[in-house]
C-alpha cells in the first residue's frame, strides 16, 4: 500500500509542475540549438585509405606468415603515421601553421579489422584543408615508409574528396538537442521534487498526520457556495417579514 501511494504521489508530484518541467525542457532544447548553430565552429572530415604490405616475394604471392606479420605491423604503422617524421613534412609541403603535436589532433588512425587497409581521417573546420591534410598524409607516408621499414608495397586505395555540399560531421545539432531535451528534462524533475520537499504547507488530512504526527478526529465539510447563497436568501426573507 505505501509504494502504490508513494507512486500517486510521484506522479501528482509531476502532474502538479509539469510546467515547470516543460519550461526546463524547452529552454534546454533553446541552449543546444543556438550553441550547435550559432556558436559551436562546424568541424568537416575527409577519410583516405592505403594497403600497406611488406616486401613482395619473387614468386608474386604472399605466404600465410606473411599476412599475419603484415597484421601485426598494422599498430606500428598507425603510430608511424601520426609521427613527427611524417607530419613535419606534410605541414612543410601545406605551409600549415601549425605544430605536429596540433596536426595530431586533427589525424586519427584505425585499421580495419583482419585486414592490411590502413584509414587516415582528418577533421578540420574547412573541408578543403581536411581533404588535403589526408591526401598529402597518405602521400608522405607512401615516400618515407621504405626508408623506415622493410615496405616497398604501399598502395593508396581511395584518397580522400570533397563534395559539392560538404557537411560538417561535428556538430550535430540534432544530437545536440536530444541530449539538451533529456538534460532539461532531469533537471526539471530535480527542481520539481526540490520544491516539493521544501514546500512544508498543510493542505490535506494526510499532511496533519505526517507533519504534526497527530491523529485525524474528524472532518469539517466545506459548504457548497449554492447552498451558502440559498442560507443568504432564505434570511433576506425572514427579515423583511
Amino acid at each position: 500500500m505505501e509504494e502504490t501511494i508513494s507512486l500517486q504521489d510521484l506522479f501528482k508530484t509531476l502532474k502538479k509542475r509539469l510546467a515547470l518541467i516543460l519550461t526546463c525542457m524547452i529552454l534546454a532544447i533553446t541552449v543546444a540549438g543556438v550553441l550547435s548553430y550559432l556558436v559551436m565552429t562546424p568541424t568537416y572530415q575527409s577519410t583516405t585509405q592505403i594497403l600497406v604490405n611488406q616486401t613482395q616475394q619473387e614468386q608474386g604471392e604472399f605466404t600465410k606468415q606473411e599476412i599475419d606479420t603484415n597484421l601485426q605491423l598494422i599498430n606500428t604503422y598507425n603510430v608511424i603515421i601520426k609521427s613527427p617524421r611524417i607530419l613535419d613534412l606534410v605541414i612543410e609541403r601545406l605551409t600549415l601553421d601549425m605544430t605536429p603535436s596540433q596536426l595530431t589532433q586533427k589525424i586519427s588512425v584505425n585499421s580495419e579489422q583482419n585486414s592490411q587497409v590502413v584509414t587516415v581521417s582528418v577533421q578540420d573546420p574547412e573541408p578543403h584543408r581536411a581533404a588535403d591534410i589526408a591526401n598529402t598524409t597518405a602521400e608522405v607516408f607512401e615516400e618515407e615508409i621504405p626508408k623506415l621499414m622493410n615496405v616497398d608495397n604501399v598502395n593508396i586505395l581511395s584518397p580522400a574528396v570533397v563534395g559539392d555540399n560538404p557537411a560538417p560531421v561535428d556538430p550535430n545539432p540534432p544530437l545536440n538537442m536530444a541530449i539538451g531535451a533529456v538534460i532539461g528534462l532531469m533537471i526539471g524533475v530535480g527542481i520539481a521534487f526540490l520544491l516539493e520537499y521544501l514546500d512544508t504547507s498543510i493542505k490535506a488530512e494526510r499532511d496533519v498526520e505526517e507533519i504534526l504526527g497527530l491523529p485525524i478526529l474528524g472532518l469539517i465539510s466545506p459548504i457548497p457556495e449554492s447552498d451558502v447563497n440559498l442560507d443568504n436568501v432564505v434570511r433576506t426573507r425572514r427579515k423583511r417579514r
